[in-house]
């Protein structure tokens, strides 16, 4: 039963992070957001090579299958399916005036969380699904390396939690407000893991799927979301220094404990 507390380290990442508004008194310096971004954006596309599309790849393999398809197909809908959410929900990125998706009468910080959430949902969904396929003990996927996806997810969501209740400090909110909202933002991970497990669990030969559709949605928040925001603004390498960081960290978590 303790496993199951591994789906919860990505949620208290951002916990964690959000909490900084407690101890930071001045809005976060420019650079060193950039640098946070770039980290986040590594260590997710490192998740999402060898954490899901790799084991995707060897467990269709496995099953007999075409070793190709279902990370293809997975990764292809899950792009999708985040495109399709980005189109419809209606949220706010931190440096942007113009709210994204469908008109709606919701307030701008209501907006910079649904932002957030919609990033951090599929980072509940990998979670998920390498959790699901350890605990099938069948799917080439060890606990100790969907332990080491939490550790990662949660290491850049610290910096992401900061990211955004640091903001919402500085636009006027409370400390205890923007922490609350930074939180909030995270809560849809241990929700999204949950329903993934309980899905995968009961269609196995579906997981290399699930695990590609993750990586699809992941990569579809970096590309869209955090890469453009590393180069926003006075240009600077900082946040590519951040990518290379994050990816070699995550990558080394992953062959270290998986």
């Amino acid at each position: 039963m303790k496993d199951y507390f591994i789906i919860l380290i990505p949620f208290l990442g951002t916990a964690l992070g959000s909490a900084m508004v407690f101890l930071m008194k001045k809005e976060m310096n420019g650079k060193l957001e950039k640098l946070l971004l770039g980290f986040a954006s590594g260590v997710m596309i490192a998740a999402s090579v060898w954490s899901l599309l790799i084991p995707a790849i060897e467990m269709s393999e496995e099953q007999g299958g075409i070793e190709w398809l279902p990370a293809t197909v997975g990764f292809l809908l899950g792009m999708g399916f985040l495109l399709l959410l980005d189109s419809l929900i209606p949220h706010l990125h931190m440096d942007s005036e113009k709210p994204e998706g469908i008109q709606s009468g919701l307030g701008k910080t209501t907006m910079l969380v649904l932002a957030v959430t919609l990033h951090n949902l599929p980072e509940g969904l990998a979670v998920g699904v390498t959790f699901a396929g350890a605990l099938l003990g069948n799917a080439g996927i060890t606990m100790a390396g969907a332990l080491a996806l939490a550790v990662g997810i949660a290491i850049q969501n610290f910096p992401e939690g900061a990211i955004i209740s640091m903001p919402l400090r500085g636009a006027g909110a409370s400390r205890k407000k923007a922490f609350l909202y930074g939180v909030l933002s995270g809560v849809v991970e241990p929700i999204g893991s949950v329903i993934t497990i309980l899905l995968a669990s009961k269609v196995i030969p579906i997981l290399p799927y699930l695990l590609a559709f993750a990586a699809g949605a992941m990569i579809y928040v970096v590309v869209e979301e955090l890469i453009p925001e590393t180069q926003s603004g006075e240009h600077t390498n900082v946040g590519i220094v951040g990518v290379a960081i994050g990816f070699a960290l995550m990558m080394v978590l992953d062959v270290a404990l998986g």
